[in-house]
């Protein structure tokens, strides 16, 4: 079975940038398509971005496009999420999550992932 495991989140003023990594470990998961996703308090987990296996094709929400970027390092297993001039309302957890093998898709549904990580936090001070 595999894990996904999120890191590099963390506390950074308005207009700041993080670099979050999501490496997979296990035989399985590095062949998937991923996606991040992201919940804040009282609110519904939202789609982020997503990355198909091979890194040709990408997909971001409407709220994030020219901020963030979606990539993956197919040696080391990892998908990386750079967030850019970063803004309050971006502070929330962030997860990981992985759909299926070799997908080529980049879909927003979060039912069609069957593998999450713990996910890390981010916050935005204003």
């Amino acid at each position: 079975q595999g894990q996904l495991v999120e890191s590099g989140g963390g506390l950074v003023q308005t207009g700041g940038s993080l670099r979050l990594s999501c490496a997979a470990s296990g035989r399985s998961l590095s062949s998937y398509g991923r996606a991040w996703f992201r919940q804040a308090p009282g609110k519904e987990r939202e789609f982020v971005a997503a990355i198909n296996w091979l890194g040709t094709s990408t997909n971001s929400a409407d709220s994030v496009k020219g901020r963030f970027t979606i990539s993956r390092d197919t040696a080391k297993k990892t998908v990386y999420l750079q967030m850019n001039n970063l803004k309050p309302e971006d502070s929330a957890v962030y997860y990981c999550a992985a759909d299926k093998p070799y997908g080529l898709g980049t879909s927003r549904n979060q039912k069609e992932y069957n593998y999450w990580g713990q996910g890390t936090q981010v916050t935005v001070s204003s």
